[in-house]
């Protein structure tokens, strides 16, 4: 588009300025190509005029939107600019306290110089698991990312945190691997997070040291890499460091201090152990007294000796090897203190009572005179002879130092390597995350040796950084086929050949260190000979020939030549004869030897490959090439300000640091390409306003394609991918100009029409005001006008009604005469009428009478010659049948097949009757036999104390004695009446059973019959000399008797079929109804199946006049019985409609329900009918044992009273029914048995529907019982403990619906324990059979407590089983989820594309949430968990969706806007709901919400006025003062018409908010649990009925 659309008036953009490097201005007029000038007016009023370059044309950049400042990442800003960026971290830094921003894959990272609450282990939790993009910036979100795809991919990861010093890189690298620990797991090692963690403070105590920038400045720099394990657990760690600063152990500048551990030496000197050592303060020694700077603020050095010490002995460094370590650093205090003294110019020499010497060699265990000797003494070797000279004293000194660095670097670098052995694992590593902490580009006013290698480095790693950058952003246009060409962005390649390639800087200085006689000068010589004309990145000063200057990436550096060769080197000149001896063999065991003493001093000449370059570069490319077989993730650390002023950018140091490290490079790289990036969604979403209805189409990819092409008409700004649509830089700030003036445009719509509506409401207002005036005018004179009307009609009114009156009562007059006149007319002629009528109806109903009697005349003679005819027609087939009978009963084929079969068919019937008669009887005669025998122990018992009575009771007694048994026998015979009635009752309910026994008699006898009338058929029909021999075969007989026979089998398969049909109709009744007994159904069957048989024997007698009377006797008994048959059909088909009908109200039903009902039908029929039978039985031989019992007492009293003898006899006591006591028996040894299948194998799902709430606690405590009964507490004891051990396995597993279903067991086992224990407490709600329950011999109160410990810890299971599944859904659901749709506008984002962009039927609701919380519920109320249980587990689970969405709120400051604060308050309603459903509102869940509800009003309300601010800070009881600051700090706009909240105000509510007494934590405690309480609720279940299900397998368990 062209400029003049973007540079129009209002149009704002930045300014170079000298002191804030850019300042905002804004257009006063629109720029037109061409014009020299710019009319700009800057934020303070003052107007300027821009000049614009006439050759280059070049107009100041533009200032992004508002709603697009204070992004999250700076790819999302529509101009991408040095400018933009800049703004954007001081907004987010200053005014949003926000110390971490991202720059496409860089997190920038500004160090606050304050203590901030954001690196809790509630923070790490919030961070463990989200996608890179979905939570605001941080370093945990870096180490999560690197964390995940280390994980997903299998690749290893880095992070590359760099920056100059006091930027905070230490910090950064420290909590990054604090977040590994965390979120990893140890893999069988102990502690080995522990460990990695602790070598975070040694080496800050040995490498760290207060500078000028930093109070806590990394002297070195170091890679560690963190190794994991298939499982991603950690299992060790690995440290490599770089270019330590050997130089500030003996030297500091002013206000910097030496490394942290010799000042935490001196302030723990009064320590005992370190009293050998001779230390004293930090002033005493030279080597921590130059910088004149030993304490630092708020750091306790004592302190941290101890963390030192600590983290030493954690990584398995022992005691004595902690000593040795200190005694050497405590030496090196001592050597720093050695005074050397001039003896001549070029002598030297150490007094012998020098202290610090005679210290630092008691501890070193080198002699004193050798060391003072060689200190200043040199040995000088010739071909023929070597002599000792002396040295003056600077070499003296300079050795001295030497000495002092070269054995605190051997001790670091051991240190190190004993920290890589003890972080060292045995497991294999399969992927390692390397957090790289190093230097950051460095320039200062003298710049050397260490400043060159560190800014090699990093040209080094720049190079890395922008090749993957731009490795990313091509990857990200393949992915997405859009037409691109290849991004140029600089490489810094030339700058590193010039330091690196043959020939280069540093070939150049291993040369001239090779050299005899090389220096400094002649090295600077040959470098600009070589390199000053070949390469335009070397340079030359001006005003000196000793130093050179590079151009690297971020800025040109000037180096000074003095110490290179020297430091490049890095020998220890002074090489001694003499080693340390000390007291032990630490020294060697570590292969720690230093040789210090040597009679000559001699200059070592260094090799090719042993300058500390060569080591540097090998190093350097060893991390290279780790770093890029890993995938990297940047860290760019900024220092705001050097005066470490909390919360203070300079923009000049940042500006500096921006360009230093890279980011203004990948702004670069991405504004070179399309750095603005939407979805389609999201940019139909924010962009509808530009459309019309008519050109919204389906297809919103193709709907976005006809926007832009209508709106953006050059074709290159722009291009569509196959998900996103890229922007060039710029675009999206025209679309939102765009959007901007639309929506203005409608807002200005909108108040002409708010205008027009209050200028009509005026105008009605005002005339509706004037006819009111006027319709009570109008209203006064009407009224006087009907007032003269109203006399006048009055008048007319009288007149009217006298009128009326007078003629009303003529009229009345006449009519009451003519209606006298009408009535007696009117009644004669009635009376007329009526006479007629009468007459006529007599004669009619005296014919009808004589009609009637001939007509029945007629019908009887008809009827009697009908009959008699009916009768001599059917006495003639009667004949003919009967002769037809009597020809087939002499058939002899016919007996044979009616025979055929006969017998075996008799029988199996009588078989089945033996059988059924059993089955039915078996029971109650066991039973009977049961009880005989109880009865005949309890009168033997009676009979022997009867008669021990009678002969002890003297003669004076008896009358008395007989007056007692008369009584006793009365009531006897009373119960026995009673006894007789209740048996005529039941016999009454149960006729067809009781008549069973007689069928079966009946049929028996029948059968007999049948057999002889058979057996008697044979011997006829065998009988050759017999009268009814058999006809021969051809003869008319035999035809006859064939026919005959051919007839009978006919009805014999008809009556088959028939038999059949009856018990097909049998069995369906059967199935229908239940209270039918199968006896009865039997007996019926068999009887019919015996009439049937019967009548076709009665055609097999050989007699034909038998076979006539038989046939007549069988019809009148057919009959009989076919009649008691339909009676019996009859009410089955009763029976069937009733059955019917419960069958039709069982469909009805639940599934699950209706099971349950049909079983418990078929149960309660089939023990009604077993039970019926053996009462029946049972109360027969009751009866008649009772009747046996009665006349042997009415003998004995007759003879006593006869003979006067004593009554001896026994009195036979009846036994009450078996009664269970609710105890279940088992084997001593079956405990593990019994709860294998109780416990262990028992699977809750699905079962739980169908058992007892809470079975599995009344079988074990029913065990309990029994145990108790038999006083074993052995038993009872490893009963209970099993059952705890087992149910601790089982919860093992996190299924839900397993610790869900043995927390509701537990606690009902506990409740049980109580209920029967026999405290006064606990029985009050028990029933009396309950109380006889209760434990009798031992007191349990000791695995109440037990249990109820074990429940606790089964509740807290329950809740993290419930947190891992409702943690997924609550902030998808609470806060990323669009619930009122149309409320939130979407806003470009960058690179960190949030993860929820899911499609409608993928997207987590909260109903979806609900649902699960409805399944949860529902489920513990399934287990028979109790209410007030629930109640807690609900109100713990809403606490946690408080505090998981509250502090997602808070870390993402995309969230924080009005419209977000609508949803969450809409959200919290359904919740709300959902308690109320359940029944729930009481349970305190609404009170845990409280927090977010009111952070969501927070987002909502007015902040502008001091009342807005007191008004929030009494509606915010349930935030902390961090909350409602972080809250207000975050809110951000998502339309144009939102403001920020200004910083007065959040100082308002600071000032307001600073004496309240709270704790100052920003995050809810995620894992806060509620301190949960076990009412005791007895159950009112009777163990008694308790039954067991087949399907527990626990049929060893009996039931007494």
């Amino acid at each position: 588009m062209a400029a003049s659309e973007l540079y129009s008036k209002y149009a704002r953009v930045w300014l170079p300025d000298a002191a804030e490097v850019w300042k905002s201005a804004e257009l006063v007029r629109d720029y037109t190509p061409g014009d020299p000038t710019l009319s700009l007016q800057l934020e303070d009023g003052t107007e300027v005029e821009y000049k614009i370059d006439p050759k280059t044309n070049n107009l100041p950049p533009l200032r992004n939107p508002n709603i697009l400042v204070g992004e999250n990442d700076l790819t999302t800003l529509s101009y991408l600019h040095e400018p933009a960026v800049l703004h954007n971290l001081k907004v987010r830094f200053i005014d949003s306290k926000l110390i971490y921003t991202y720059c496409g894959i860089v997190l920038v990272a500004i160090n606050p110089y304050e203590s901030l609450p954001i690196y809790e282990a509630d923070i790490i939790n919030a961070y463990s698991g989200q996608n890179m993009g979905d939570m605001d910036p941080h370093i945990f979100a870096v180490a999560e990312e690197a964390y995940k795809q280390m994980a997903s991919d299998g690749r290893s990861q880095s992070i590359i945190v760099s920056g100059e010093s006091g930027a905070g890189k230490t910090v950064s690298a420290k909590y990054a691997m604090r977040y590994f620990a965390t979120v990893s797991c140890s893999s069988g090692e102990a502690s080995v997070e522990d460990r990695v963690l602790a070598s975070s403070p040694i080496m800050e105590a040995l490498g760290n040291a207060k500078t000028t920038r930093n109070d806590n400045s990394s002297r070195f720099g170091k890679y560690i890499e963190i190794g994991f394990d298939k499982k991603h657990c950690i299992i060790g760690a690995n440290m490599r460091t770089y270019l330590l600063e050997k130089s500030r152990v003996v030297f500091q500048a002013h206000g910097e201090r030496n490394y942290h551990i010799f000042y935490q030496l001196c302030a723990s000197s009064h320590l005992p152990e370190f009293k050998a050592l001779k230390l004293g303060c930090t002033d005493d020694f030279h080597c921590t007294n130059q910088g004149q700077s030993p304490v630092i603020d708020g750091v306790d050095d004592a302190k941290e000796m101890c963390n030192t010490r600590r983290a030493f002995s954690q990584l398995g460094i022992c005691e004595s090897d902690q000593m040795e370590i200190y005694q050497i650093m405590a030496a090196i205090l001592h050597l720093s203190n050695v005074e050397i003294k001039d003896q001549r110019a070029d002598r030297s020499n150490i007094l012998p009572d020098n202290v610090h010497l005679v210290v630092f060699c008691e501890l070193t265990g080198v002699p004193c005179e050798e060391m003072a000797h060689w200190l200043c003494h040199r040995k000088l070797k010739t071909t023929t002879e070597t002599y000792v000279k002396p040295i003056p004293k600077i070499n003296a000194i300079n050795g001295r130092d030497a000495l002092a660095k070269h054995i605190y670097a051997k001790l670091f670098s051991w240190i190190v390597g004993n920290i890589n052995y003890a972080l060292k694992s045995a497991a294999k590593q399969h992927s390692f995350i390397g957090v790289l902490d190093i230097y950051g580009f460095e320039t200062f006013d003298v710049n050397s040796f260490e400043q060159f290698c560190i800014n090699y480095a990093n040209e080094k790693l720049q190079q890395q950084f922008n090749l993957h950058v731009f490795k990313l952003e091509q990857e990200e246009y393949l992915k997405e086929e859009i037409s691109w060409t290849l991004i140029d962005f600089s490489d810094n390649q030339p700058c590193i050949n010039l330091i690196e390639a043959k020939l280069g800087i540093l070939d150049l200085l291993d040369e001239e260190c090779k050299m005899p006689k090389g220096c400094d000068d002649t090295w600077a010589q040959k470098m600009y000979n070589t390199l000053l004309k070949q390469n335009v990145h070397f340079d030359k000063p001006r005003l000196s020939n000793r130093a050179f200057i590079i151009h690297h990436f971020a800025d040109k550096v000037e180096y000074q030549c003095e110490g290179f060769l020297e430091k490049n080197k890095d020998t220890f000149k002074i090489v001694y004869n003499i080693s340390f001896i000390t007291p032990s063999s630490w020294w060697s065991e570590k292969e720690f030897q230093c040789h210090l003493i040597s009679t000559p001093l001699t200059v070592k000449k260094p090799k090719a490959n042993n300058s500390k370059v060569f080591f540097f570069r090998q190093s350097l490319q060893m991390l290279m090439e780790t770093l890029n077989a890993t995938t990297p993730h940047y860290v760019r650390c900024l220092k705001p300000n050097d005066h470490k002023a909390p919360f203070t950018l300079d923009p000049v140091r940042a500006v500096q640091q921006l360009r230093a490290c890279g980011v203004l490079e990948t702004i670069r790289i991405s504004a070179a390409g399309f750095p603005s990036r939407w979805t389609y969604q999201e940019f139909f979403s924010r962009y509808r306003v530009l459309m019309k209805q008519k050109d919204v189409l389906r297809d919103r990819k193709q709907t976005c394609k006809n926007l832009l092409e209508k709106l953006v008409k050059e074709q290159d700004k722009y291009q569509f991918g196959k998900n996103k649509i890229f922007f060039r830089a710029g675009q999206v700030a025209y679309l939102e100009k765009l959007r901007s003036d639309k929506l203005r445009m409608a807002c200005v719509s909108m108040q002409k029409t708010i205008r027009c509506w209050l200028g009509r409401k005026k105008y009605l207002r005002m005339r509706e005001s004037a006819i009111t005036i006027q319709r009570h005018v109008r209203g006064h004179q009407a009224r006087c006008y009907v007032k003269g009307l109203r006399r006048t009609g009055a008048a007319v009114v009288i007149q009217k009604n006298v009128r009326m009156w007078v003629n009303r009562r003529r009229y009345q007059q006449q009519r009451s005469a003519a209606i006298t006149i009408q009535c007696f007319l009117r009644a004669y002629m009635a009376r007329k009428q009526y006479y007629k009528l009468m007459f006529e109806q007599k004669a009619v109903v005296i014919q009808k009478w004589v009609k009637g009697w001939l007509s029945r005349l007629r019908y009887k003679r008809t009827m009697a010659a009908i009959v008699l005819l009916q009768s001599c027609v059917r006495r003639m087939q009667a004949k003919k049948a009967l002769k037809k009978l009597k020809v087939e009963a002499r058939s002899v084929e016919h007996f044979k097949k009616l025979n055929f079969g006969m017998e075996n068919k008799i029988m199996q019937l009588q078989h089945k009757i033996n059988d059924q008669v059993k089955h039915n009887f078996a029971f109650c005669l066991n039973q009977m036999v049961e009880e005989l025998n109880m009865k005949n122990s309890l009168l033997s018992s009676e009979k022997e104390e009867m008669n021990t009575l009678i002969i002890e009771q003297n003669t004076k007694q008896v009358e008395k004695d007989l007056t007692d048994e008369r009584s006793r026998y009365q009531g006897l015979l009373s119960e026995h009446l009673h006894l007789e009635e209740r048996h005529r009752d039941l016999k009454e309910k149960m006729d067809l059973n009781t008549n069973v026994l007689l069928q079966r008699q009946e049929f028996e006898s029948e059968n007999r019959k049948l057999k002889q009338d058979l057996n008697e058929l044979r011997k006829s029909l065998t009988n050759e000399s017999s009268e009814l021999a058999p006809p021969a075969p051809g003869t008319l007989p035999y035809d006859v008797l064939l026919e005959q026979l051919t007839s009978s089998n006919d009805e014999l398969e008809m009556r088959k079929e028939e038999v059949l049909l009856l018990r097909s109709h049998m069995v369906r009744q059967e199935a229908l109804k239940h209270k039918v007994s199968f006896i009865k159904l039997r007996c019926l069957a068999f009887k019919h199946i015996h009439v049937i048989w019967n009548q076709v024997l009665s055609l097999l007698c050989p007699s034909s006049r038998f076979l006539e009377g038989q046939m007549q006797e069988q019809e009148r008994v057919h009959s009989e019985r076919c009649g008691k048959l339909l009676q019996e059909v009859d009410k089955l088909k009763v029976e069937k409609e009733q059955q019917q009908k419960l069958l039709a109200q069982s469909l009805l039903l639940p599934e699950d329900a209706r099971i349950e009902a049909s079983l418990q039908h078929e149960i309660l029929r089939l023990t009604n009918d077993n039970l019926v039978g053996s009462l029946t039985e049972k109360q027969d031989k009751t009866i008649r044992k009772l009747k046996k019992q009665l006349k042997f007492f009415m003998k004995k009293v007759g003879e006593f009273e006869g003979n006067g003898v004593a009554l001896t006899a026994a009195i036979n006591i009846t036994r009450k029914e078996k009664e269970y006591k609710g105890m279940l028996e088992y084997k001593e040894g079956d405990e593990n048995r019994l709860l294998k299948n109780l416990v262990v194998d028992l699977k809750p799902r699905g079962v739980a529907v169908s058992f007892l709430p809470g079975l599995p606690a009344y079988i074990v405590f029913m065990c309990v019982r029994y145990a108790d009964h038999v006083n074993n507490d052995r038993r009872v004891s490893n009963l209970l403990n099993s059952t705890i051990s087992s149910i601790k396995g089982v919860i093992k597993v996190n299924d839900f619906e397993v610790v869900s279903f043995w927390l509701a067991n537990t606690c009902r086992l506990m409740h049980c324990l109580k209920q029967y224990s026999g405290d006064e407490v606990f029985i009050t709600q028990n029933t009396a059979k309950q109380n006889e329950h209760c434990l009798s011999n031992f007191e349990l109160s000791e695995y109440q407590q037990v249990f109820s410990d074990l429940a606790i810890q089964i509740y807290c299971q329950l809740i993290k089983c419930m947190e891992n599944i409702m943690q997924p859904l609550i902030v998808a659901s609470m806060l990323e989820h669009e619930t009122i749709q149309g409320v939130l506008g979407s806003k470009p984002t960058g690179l960190r594309k949030r993860s929820t962009s899911l499609p409608e039927e993928e997207a987590v609701t909260v109903e979806v949430l609900l649902q699960r919380l409805g399944l949860l519920h529902t489920t513990m109320s399934q287990h028979g968990m109790d209410a007030e249980l629930i109640k807690q587990v609900v109100r713990q689970q809403f606490y946690i969706i408080c505090a998981v969405t509250l502090n997602h709120l808070l870390l993402r400051k995309d969230m924080c806007s009005w419209s977000k604060g609508l949803q969450i308050r809409y959200n919290v309603w359904q919740l709300e709901e959902w308690l109320t459903e359940r029944e729930l509102a009481d349970c305190g869940a609404k009170e845990t919400l409280e927090p977010l509800v009111q952070a969501a009003q927070l987002l909502q309300i007015k902040k502008k006025t001091e009342a807005d601010a007191q008004a929030i800070c009494n509606m915010c009881t349930a935030l902390t003062t961090a909350q409602i600051i972080k809250v207000l700090t975050l809110y951000t706009p998502v339309i144009e018409f939102e403001e920020r909240v200004s910083t007065t105000f959040i100082a308002m509510i600071k000032n307001i908010l600073k004496d309240r007494g709270e704790s100052s934590t920003l995050m809810m405690d995620g894992k806060k649990m509620f301190s949960v309480t076990l009412p005791f609720t007895p159950s009112s279940v009777a163990l008694e009925t308790v039954q067991i299900p087949l399907s527990l397998n626990l049929s060893f368990l009996t039931r007494i």
